[in-house]
């Protein structure tokens, strides 16, 4: 793991901030482990246990579990368990109860116009009608006895990620406004942000969820960006107004104590920037016992402490867990979130920064914007000297190493820059201050289409495959999202169309993991079309509200023609060809190497004779050829005489005419019914 695998480990950060627990969460987390216990380990999810809510006081439950009969070795019978469970404690989602939003139309005036597709446009009425499963309501039991329950009311109707997610969550509720926004539902929408706004007058910060056991933690910070994109859809001023105060507020939260790092770069300058740090050093009440079995391989109790809050902290990250916090990939009591400077993390802070500037400027404050200008001007010079590496075209986390800490704070060194590829790494180009510069968009396009991140179904988290959920292969919404509108943003020709094959790719993958299981997913395996993804430390969830928000976000960006296949199907045995363009100098271009390339995967599919062709433009330019008895199919038929006159086409390399007729493959491709894939050409 390069970068990260030759340091040995930080010394425990002890002396951190523990936030309050409460001896409702105590009790529960006792239950848990005697739910455990009990039941076993199969199929048993810890969050479950910590989401129930007491039908008694807490004393009365108490004294019962304490009560219960006990064998030799300390274990409760299933029968007395489940009386016990049953006159006690309420189901797990008592304390939401489904409501209709307010907005919801069956289908909306206006709704996504550019769905030309029936097929397409029937299914993107179906994930907008998910709405109304995931929309609920504070339970009136919750309101008038708050300390049975875990759940933290809202004032305003919620819309919850699906499955096991009963709660509101922080960074999810970005996608899922996303989607209500497409569906025309902006009161919804407004309802989740003066919910989020509500848990910053209490906390101070937005938890990573409505519960109780989530107030140790924040997620990554997007309710700015939540505020924005209403703003700009509906012009209402008042929400403005009402979130500002929080914003700020928000902002202090991820600039000051524990999250603020100080560092100096190469040229002695000192900047600074923010970092995860959950306030908890126990185990996670809602993974408890997990937590413990992980813990059991650590011998000491200061070793445990620092652990649990490491854990935390990479929960609070929102890619829990991941490669990327950890230093040995295959050990995750090697997870060290709060010693990594991220990427991304900054990224929203940046994003957030010129959102308060905005929003204070239409409000009329100048101070306040100037004052958050200046702040992102500085969070950009920042990223720039720690993050920035030229030779890879890439924003790399930087890791807080033992030895480089001076008096001011820590010293830039460039083996402590991350160099394994993440998604991450290109999410600063969804910020205005980076996609704006038409040279750098280019040099990170190149970079991003050559990182092996672009799959058959979408973009990858890593290129680690470990089981981690926020590894190789899983895709994620966010991450194709964010990706994406940063390439659109750019105002590139070629960045839009790369962006268009991306979301083509992911919604695909939808579409069909849809129509297979009648649900969308968490997650998806970009390896292969239609599949959803794995590993973590639960099973993979359905409903799901960032997957719903990003394909109908898609879907109101690039629409989906008529013509437009949408199945992916493709069978084990069909045959194909990489064409990779690689100048190493003997040819006069990036340009002329690329159509080297496709010369000479057609000149040797022509050889082979097919029936067929098809023609896949991502990075590496795959050809993959059908033989005349294949039964795959994947989009559109070249016949043999068309891929002849291609190669006729290509017999030399100069620089216009090569350009003139790759443009002509391409166009001639996409009339063939294949959109958002083909030939390419990237200028040199």
């Amino acid at each position: 793991m390069t970068g990260t695998a030759k340091t040995s480990p930080n010394p425990p950060t002890e002396s951190g901030p523990v936030a309050p627990t409460n001896p409702l969460l105590t009790f529960l987390q006792h239950l848990q482990e005697t739910a455990l216990e009990t039941l076993g380990p199969k199929n048993f999810d810890p969050k479950l246990y910590v989401d129930l809510s007491l039908k008694t006081n807490l004393s009365t439950a108490q004294d019962a579990f304490n009560g219960l009969p006990r064998a030799e070795n300390g274990t409760v019978s299933f029968a007395d368990f489940d009386v016990f469970m049953k006159s006690y404690l309420n189901g797990a989602e008592d304390d939401l109860v489904s409501t209709e939003p307010v907005d919801f139309s069956p289908e909306p005036e206006g709704f996504l116009p550019a769905v030309e597709n029936p097929a397409m446009r029937e299914w993107a009425l179906e994930v907008h009608w998910l709405w109304k499963s995931l929309c609920r309501r504070v339970a009136g039991g919750v309101l008038e006895s708050p300390e049975k329950h875990t759940l933290i009311p809202l004032p305003r109707p919620v819309v919850i990620p699906g499955s096991r997610f009963r709660e509101v969550y922080y960074w999810d509720s970005y996608w899922v406004i996303r989607g209500l926004l497409a569906s025309k539902m902006h009161e919804t929408a407004k309802g989740i942000v003066a919910n989020l706004i509500s848990l910053v007058d209490e906390f101070g910060f937005v938890l990573n969820g409505a519960r109780t056991y989530y107030s140790n933690r924040s997620q990554p910070p997007l309710l700015s960006s939540m505020v924005y994109d209403i703003y700009i859809r509906t012009g209402d001023m008042d929400l403005v107004r009402e979130s500002l105060p929080a914003l700020v507020k928000e902002h202090d939260f991820w600039n000051s104590g524990v999250h603020s790092v100080m560092i100096r770069d190469a040229q002695g300058h000192n900047h600074s920037l923010s970092r995860y740090y959950a306030m908890w050093n126990e185990p996670r009440p809602e993974s408890s016992t997990i937590d413990k079995e992980t813990a059991s391989k650590l011998l000491n109790d200061s070793d445990k402490q620092n652990l649990y809050r490491e854990l935390a902290s990479a929960a609070e990250t929102g890619w829990d867990f991941s490669t990327r916090w950890m230093r040995n990939p295959n050990d995750l009591t090697t997870l060290a979130a709060t010693s990594i400077l991220p990427v991304d993390l900054n990224s929203f802070i940046l994003k957030m920064e010129l959102d308060i500037a905005f929003f204070a400027n239409v409000t009329g404050d100048s101070t306040t914007a100037v004052q958050f200008l200046e702040a992102a001007q500085g969070r950009k010079r920042a990223m720039n000297a720690i993050f920035w590496n030229e030779e890879m075209g890439q924003w790399l986390d930087y890791w807080l190493r033992d030895g480089t800490t001076c008096k001011e704070g820590y010293t830039w060194e460039a083996s402590n820059q991350n160099r394994n590829v993440f998604a991450s790494n290109f999410i600063p180009l969804w910020i205005e201050l980076f996609n704006s510069d038409g040279p750098l968009v280019e040099k990170v396009m190149q970079s991003f289409q050559s990182s092996g991140l672009l799959q058959a179904a979408g973009i990858a988290t890593s290129l680690t495959n470990t089981r981690q959920q926020w590894d190789f292969p899983n895709g994620w919404a966010p991450l194709q999202h964010l990706i994406v509108e940063g390439l659109v943003r750019s105002g590139s020709k070629e960045a839009r169309s790369l962006a268009e094959d991306i979301a083509v790719r992911w919604i695909r993958t939808n579409y069909v993991a849809y129509k297979k299981s009648g649900a969308m997913h968490e997650k998806y395996d970009v390896e292969k079309c239609g599949e959803f993804g794995g590993g973590g430390e639960y099973k993979p969830q359905t409903g799901f509200g960032w997957s719903n928000g990003v394909v109908l976000a898609f879907l109101e960006e690039f629409g989906w023609p008529q013509d437009l296949k949408i199945n992916c199907h493709r069978s084990a045995d069909c045959n194909f060809i990489v064409a990779r363009a690689v100048n190493l100098g003997m040819v006069s271009s990036v340009l002329c190497a690329e159509a080297l390339a496709w010369r000479a995967a057609l000149e040797f599919s022509h050889l082979l004779g097919p029936s067929r062709i098809v023609v896949e433009g991502d990075s590496h330019q795959l050809v993959r050829i059908l033989g005349s008895k294949a039964t795959c199919q994947m989009g559109v038929d070249v016949v043999v005489e068309d891929i002849k006159r291609a190669v006729n086409q290509f017999e030399k390399c100069e620089f216009a005419f090569v350009r003139r007729m790759a443009n002509a493959v391409a166009d001639r491709l996409a009339k063939s019914g294949l959109r958002g894939i083909g030939v390419r050409i990237w200028e040199a």
